[in-house]
């Protein structure tokens, strides 16, 4: 191990002079070691710190047998034994502290709560999970709304304690296991142990790689999304820090806009939104009662002209009836059909061509006739769809289609 880890020392410490040890080239850049450094590497769930060496982006920073390599443009120019000034991007690593100590706490929680363990972490982009296993209280079966409740407010309480968040280092498991740990040591060197509150009685002690603020209050706030069933366990979404606090701004927008546009509050906005849906509901139910009568008077219609005219091609235009309805309207027509129909949706300048016979196929009449009128779509022998600019563009379809027939 080349590299000092400064930050495990001080993870405030935002910048430092370096040398560089070792320059190598990668797929993304080139990959540089050096004899101290400020940026944690991806690990631990946690993702790594992104900066500037010398005037150059650091885009990745990563641990491969046992070495740190910073990840640079390749037009760095760096060589061994060149000195260099390396700085962090702080939001990027608070951002991470608080997230990363949020969930120290809230898994703390869990297991004091219900004896849930923490199987599993990840940091994602839009929130975090964890993935709490219930086997240390065999009188906790699941994880419903009250106990998520619970947590989250037991979670925002350590928070509000701003209790000393400590981060011990240990060279061999045996001296670490005299903590009283959350989670059995799984690695037997070099651990780092993180603890939120009083040693003697911790509201979280494990052992992490991750960096995290001093104390509990620099998190902020925890929200707890939803939980769900996953493998055994119960998966906890949620969120921590300025992340949570923005996600809470963007639904109180939301809420409040929803509220003026239904002249509600906070104490009766769900009872006016259930109002509004139940309205809904049956101008929808009463709208498509409305259509089927429609759509069987159309077909009657079509039916009784096909009974008389005698003509090899029908058309039809319709204003309330959209084109999704057309292949009912066909189906209800009697077995005595044209060669071919068309049934037109003048609002959307929309043609649907239906055909029972073998010598027409609708989808060759589209692709033959619709680009010339700036149409666009397909179809297949029995139907085809075609969309035009206008409708005189589609008037002009029809005409020439109607030639086709009287040719």
């Amino acid at each position: 191990m080349k590299t000092a880890r400064l930050f495990k020392e001080d993870v405030y410490l935002k910048e430092s002079d370096a040398e560089v040890l070792e320059v190598s080239c990668g797929k993304d850049g080139l990959l540089v070691v050096l004899d101290r450094t400020v940026f944690f590497p991806t690990g631990g769930g946690q993702s790594c710190d992104t900066g500037r060496m010398n005037e150059f982006r650091v885009k990745e920073v990563y641990e491969r047998g046992g070495e740190i390599y910073h990840v640079v443009d390749e037009n760095a120019g760096l060589s061994p034994g060149d000195k260099v000034h390396i700085s962090i991007d702080w939001e990027r690593r608070f951002d991470n502290m608080q997230r990363h100590c949020g969930e120290h706490i809230l898994s703390g929680v869990f297991h004091a709560l219900c004896g849930g363990i923490n199987r599993g972490f990840h940091m994602g982009d839009d929130y975090m999970t964890i993935d709490i296993s219930l086997e240390d209280d065999p009188s906790f079966t699941e994880i419903d709304d009250g106990l998520l409740a619970e947590a989250e407010l037991r979670t925002n309480r350590i928070i509000w304690a701003d209790m000393p968040v400590v981060s011990r280092h240990f060279d061999r498991r045996e001296e670490a296991e005299n903590l009283p740990l959350r989670k059995k040591l799984t690695i037997e060197s070099d651990i780092t142990i993180v603890s939120v509150g009083d040693i003697n009685n911790p509201s979280d002690c494990v052992a992490c790689c991750g960096t995290h603020p001093s104390t509990s209050g620099q998190v902020g706030m925890v929200k707890i999304y939803k939980a769900e069933p996953n493998k055994g366990m119960y998966r906890i979404y949620f969120e921590a820090g300025q992340r949570a606090l923005m996600k809470y701004r963007n639904q109180f927008d939301i809420l409040t806009a929803l509220e003026k546009d239904l002249s509600a509050g906070d104490d009766d906005v769900i009872h006016k939104y259930e109002a509004l849906k139940e309205r809904y509901s049956c101008a929808k139910d009463e709208v498509y009662r409305l259509k089927r009568a429609f759509i069987k008077q159309a077909a009657e219609e079509l039916n009784a002209r096909l009974e008389t005219c005698g003509e090899n091609l029908i058309e039809k235009k319709f204003e309330l009836l959209e084109p999704g309805d057309f292949p009912d309207v066909y189906k209800a027509l009697s077995e005595n059909l044209p060669e071919l129909i068309i049934l037109i949706h003048s609002p959307s300048s929309t043609a649907v061509l239906f055909s029972a016979s073998p010598d027409v196929n609708c989808g060759k009449l589209i692709k033959e006739y619709a680009a010339e009128f700036g149409g666009r779509g397909g179809g297949s022998a029995s139907n085809g769809r075609a969309v035009f600019p206008s409708g005189d563009a589609l008037d002009k379809f029809t005409d020439a289609i109607r030639r086709y027939f009287n040719e």
